[in-house]
């Protein structure tokens, strides 16, 4: 069952056509308290895009996370075992999960962090739990989220995310499962 709801998953969020653009009422955007350090602009993150069937994301928030050039790449495998890399865009990511996030529920947890700092770039590996029914329910998919921020105009931008779901034959080592 558990490899029926990943297969379904990765089939609605990177296979299913683009659908229109949201036209609702414009939800706020983060506040500087949520991307002023790096500890809060990925715990807004993952609270942005987490939430139970029919909560309605602030993608507004999620958007103002982001620099305008930012892209989100899923690595993994596809159905016959081959490499696959899949690279969206903020508004193709949202078009693309949103529908299932709405209908299906999605909450994502970080439950380990390694991150660096050089200069105004952070690199990040958090290491995540999904879950599609409730915040402490079971949980369906593990791996690792590698989030590139940059420090620019008085706070804190991801750049880039690339995630990687664990595998039998790719676990999370136990270093990305520790808090820093």
């Amino acid at each position: 069952m558990r490899k029926y709801y990943l297969l379904l998953f990765w089939g609605l969020a990177f296979l299913q056509p683009l659908q229109a653009q949201d036209t609702e009422k414009p939800m706020l955007e983060a506040s500087l308290a949520e991307v002023s350090s790096i500890d809060a602009i990925i715990k807004t993150l993952y609270e942005v895009i987490s939430g139970p069937s029919g909560q309605r994301r602030n993608w507004n928030k999620f958007r103002s996370l982001f620099r305008p050039e930012a892209r989100l790449n899923a690595v993994g495998k596809d159905l016959n075992g081959k490499a696959k890399l899949t690279t969206m865009t903020q508004e193709d990511y949202i078009r693309n999960v949103g529908p299932m996030f709405d209908e299906k529920g999605f909450f994502e947890k970080e439950i380990g962090r390694s991150q660096e700092k050089y200069g105004n770039m952070v690199h990040v590996f958090s290491a995540y739990e999904t879950r599609f029914t409730a915040a402490n329910g079971k949980v369906e998919a593990r791996g690792i989220n590698s989030i590139q921020l940059v420090q620019k105009d008085g706070r804190f931008w991801i750049l880039n995310i690339m995630w990687n779901p664990e595998s039998s034959d790719n676990p999370i080592p136990e270093k990305y499962t520790k808090k820093p």
